[in-house]
């Protein structure tokens, strides 16, 4: 329970993050604090989400390395995770559309 407790604040901060004109690389932080502040950052071990559009996985790449700024309209996914060696892990993923006010959830 802890472990998706923490998982749900890190995508959350990552959800709240998504608007127009903010770099890629801030939204993969906000929600990679929310994890490393709780002891985990080396148990998250991918980028925060990508791009949606005919393919599954598109760009852009959500991620500490991400160049690049989030555009209204796009739709990217937010999927922070913490995996436990020996023990599982926790994924949470959801599809989102950037907009100029709250982001619109899809799944």
């Amino acid at each position: 329970r802890e472990i998706y407790t923490l998982v749900t604040d890190a995508q959350r901060a990552g959800r709240d993050a998504l608007a127009p004109g903010v770099a890629l690389k801030t939204v993969d932080a906000a929600s990679r604090q929310v994890i490393a502040d709780a002891g985990y950052a080396e148990n998250f071990g991918h980028g925060l989400g990508h791009g949606v559009g005919l393919q599954i996985h598109e760009a852009p790449g959500i991620n500490g390395s991400a160049a690049g700024t989030l555009l209204a309209g796009s739709a990217v996914t937010v999927e922070p995770g913490v995996y436990l060696p020996d023990r599982g892990g926790v994924r949470i993923e959801d599809t989102l559309v950037v907009t100029e006010k709250t982001p619109e959830l899809l799944t």
